[in-house]
């Protein structure tokens, strides 16, 4: 697993941003992309030509199903992400690969100037306890007895993470982004994980988050012995 430490961003410069409906990139995830808006586009070639990072964001509110080609207003917790790889497509369109590296906040946007098509911002780092990130034994025992035993053991992720988990080479900190964007889907506890700096705090989130799942499972099971808790991948 990557080291979100090993990429360096420079904060003293706006970040290209990328806003979406929902938070769809976490630190140490990677993500696919396929980028044929023009104004994305041109996002992409421009990164291309610097330090290859933009900032997933996300819409505040619905009004950007009517405002989307507009500037609607955003949630103020976005991912930094590094172009890891890209492919050029037909028409200017691009395939590219983006790795999480890490939580920031939108200061505040920077005027549009003419010729750019995107929307860029200052941003700060929203990690607020780097040293702090590792003091998490006991979160991870607890993670890895849910995910050891019934419902959950049955989830088709819960093989692969015991073994992240049971490495002790594996930092903490890593492994709960790990758990965050393969097994947690719902888009606000997704938001909260992304908004919230300090690690204690996510590992206090995903737990919860992982019992509700296990209620969900074990209520279907009692009732609908086939039915399983809808968004999550079951063996």
């Amino acid at each position: 697993m990557s080291d979100e430490t090993a990429i360096s961003v420079h904060f003293g410069k706006p970040m290209p941003l990328f806003p979406l409906d929902s938070a769809v990139l976490l630190p140490q995830q990677v993500l696919p992309l396929h980028i044929f808006e023009p104004r994305y586009r041109q996002m992409i070639e421009h990164c291309l030509d610097g330090a290859g990072q933009i900032a997933m964001a996300t819409f505040a509110g619905q009004a950007w199903k009517q405002e989307y080609h507009g500037r609607p207003p955003l949630r103020p917790a976005v991912c930094i992400g590094q172009i890891a790889q890209h492919e050029r497509a037909p028409e200017g369109r691009y395939h590219i690969l983006l790795q999480g590296v890490c939580r920031a906040r939108i200061l505040r946007e920077v005027p549009p100037v003419q010729g750019r098509l995107y929307r860029m911002a200052m941003l700060e780092p929203a990690e607020t306890d780097p040293d702090a990130a590792e003091s998490l034994g006991e979160a991870r025992a607890t993670i890895t007895e849910l995910l050891s035993h019934d419902p959950l053991s049955r989830m088709a992720a819960a093989e692969p993470i015991l073994e992240w988990l049971n490495n002790e080479d594996i930092p903490s900190a890593a492994l709960l982004e790990l758990v965050s964007f393969t097994i947690i889907n719902e888009p606000k506890v997704r938001y909260r994980l992304l908004a919230e700096g300090q690690a204690a705090a996510r590992a206090e989130l995903i737990i919860g988050e992982l019992k509700h799942i296990s209620r969900l499972a074990t209520r279907a099971a009692a009732q609908h012995p086939e039915q399983w808790p809808k968004g999550c991948s079951w063996n």
